[in-house]
């Protein structure tokens, strides 16, 4: 059940408990319980709304950086990570394969600021060795959610 409720929510964290479990036919008290006991052990970390920012007046600009390290000793990436991830402009920071170390995901309001976080902040960090900025210019899909879907043309076709 645990795997069944964890698929489900993480499409939509909105479902209410009720109908979860009508869907996987089981008792909303044992679902309140397995839900409060996976939020305790942290499997459940939090839940998020998507917003397509740009259907609002609201400006943002994301970025992608690629952050190459130098690994400390016994720690390995671990403490780099924490600092950066620390800095309330940064969503998220993954530990990947390939010529970077770090990922980095982050906001700003515009792309002067979001360079002014990688020279000023970033970069200066002693075990930043170097970064590969990316701008987002446009998302198509985010978390499993397809954003700006194309306009269908509903207009009736006129044949000669």
């Amino acid at each position: 059940m645990r795997e069944q409720i964890l698929q489900i929510i993480e499409k939509n964290s909105r479902v209410g408990i009720d109908e979860l479990a009508i869907i996987l036919g089981a008792e909303e008290v044992d679902i309140a319980n397995e839900l409060k006991k996976m939020e305790e052990e942290g499997v459940i970390c939090g839940y998020h709304t998507l917003i397509d920012w740009e259907k609002t007046n609201i400006d943002k600009v994301s970025a992608l950086i690629e952050v190459r390290v130098t690994p400390q000793r016994g720690q390995g990436f671990d403490n780099i990570a924490e600092r950066i991830y620390k800095y309330p402009e940064v969503n998220a920071v993954y530990l990947i394969s390939g010529g970077y170390d770090l990922l980095v995901s982050l906001e700003g309001k515009s792309l002067k600021e979001v360079s002014s976080f990688v020279s000023d902040k970033l970069s200066t960090l002693d075990s930043v060795l170097s970064t590969a900025t990316h701008f987002i210019l446009k998302k198509y899909k985010d978390h499993g959610t397809i954003l700006g879907k194309k306009h269908v043309d509903t207009r009736e076709k006129v044949m000669p």
